[in-house]
């Protein structure tokens, strides 16, 4: 009887014993996520990752850098990620091709600038000239496309639009200073960047204002997923809410940040990041931008005729967001 009483003894010492860190972590939901260009539209992952936020909601997360939101589709659809962060063009026409993905959230448009070299100074002047967008069927294209007529332009008579493969507009600014190209989309940060180191350049419009939006940052994951794995992608969505308002709220966290993932080390272009992407495009509750993602789909609608008639809803699920609204997440995250 002594024997069996100290066993029990001692079984129940050890359930009282603190789980080992280890331990710990192996209960944790993996994830992999991707992510298609290294912008400051990245922060709400990246702060994310560095503060422990995803283990904070009980998920292991891998975080990778995919240069295509078109390649990032095929990484998913092949099982490699389970989320992808990336333009909602490459979404919907994955979607339209019969591809089962879904876009869940968003992180915002990017606000492009149409920039050409200093001696064209009126949209205008572009005639006969070479504007560079990132690849065929990358929102950039297809922002570039909207834009065009916008100001008077045919993209494919008064203009020749070439892809240059580079998502990266910080680049694609590069080959236009060194005469390869002469236009293309940048962002604020991209003009305040050329602007300290002395560089000039024309800005000939501003995409937001001439009512073009753009799906720069859409979180599409398979529509299996969101069956199958909904307490976890909810977690995740969770974490990177949390993510966006540390940054929103804690500027330090954010400059840290952006000074790990974008090498940048300029208090002003600090500052204009932390405004133009925390403060400014990246929504504080992650909802899908539909306007937006309606330009898409009517774009992709001339090589795809199946998406004629299509409405944003058709490629969006917002259960788990509206899940997390009528939880109250927001409110106590925002503490309103």
């Amino acid at each position: 009887m002594r024997r069996r009483n100290f066993a029990l003894l001692f079984i129940f010492a050890a359930l009282l014993l603190p789980i080992s860190p280890q331990a710990q972590e192996n209960k944790l939901d993996r994830f992999t996520i991707s992510y298609a260009s290294v912008s400051g539209t990245r922060a709400p992952l990246w702060i994310a990752k560095d503060l422990g936020l995803f283990e904070k909601y009980g998920l292991d997360v891998n975080l990778i850098y995919i240069a295509s939101g078109i390649i990032s589709v095929n990484a998913l659809l092949g099982g490699s990620v389970d989320i992808i962060a990336a333009s909602g063009s490459s979404a919907v026409g994955a979607a339209a091709r019969g591809a089962p993905v879904v876009i869940i959230a968003s992180l915002g448009h990017i606000a492009y600038k149409l920039v050409a070299i200093p001696s064209i100074t009126t949209p205008q002047g572009l005639k006969g000239k070479i504007i560079g967008s990132s690849r065929v069927g990358a929102g950039s294209d297809y922002a570039l496309r909207r834009l065009l007529p916008k100001l008077g332009l045919n993209p494919a008579k008064d203009v020749q639009l070439i892809p240059t493969g580079i998502s990266e507009s910080d680049r694609r600014l590069l080959m236009m200073l060194q005469g390869k190209i002469d236009a293309t989309l940048a962002t604020e940060d991209n003009l305040l960047q050329l602007g300290l180191r002395g560089a000039k350049v024309s800005v000939l419009a501003d995409l937001y204002d001439a009512g073009v939006y753009t799906t720069g940052s859409d979180i599409v994951t398979s529509r299996q997923l969101v069956k199958e794995r909904p307490r976890q992608l909810k977690a995740f969505l969770m974490a990177l809410t949390e993510g966006t308002w540390i940054g929103r709220t804690n500027k330090d966290v954010a400059l840290r940040i952006f000074r790990k993932y974008l090498k940048v080390e300029e208090p002003a272009l600090l500052d204009s990041m932390h405004k133009n992407y925390l403060l400014g495009t990246i929504p504080a509750r992650p909802f899908p931008q539909e306007a937006a993602l309606q330009n898409d789909i009517e774009d992709l609608s001339h090589s795809l005729p199946q998406l004629k008639g299509k409405k944003a809803g058709d490629f969006l699920d917002l259960s788990l967001l509206k899940s997390m609204e009528e939880e109250g997440f927001f409110k106590r995250l925002h503490g309103k």
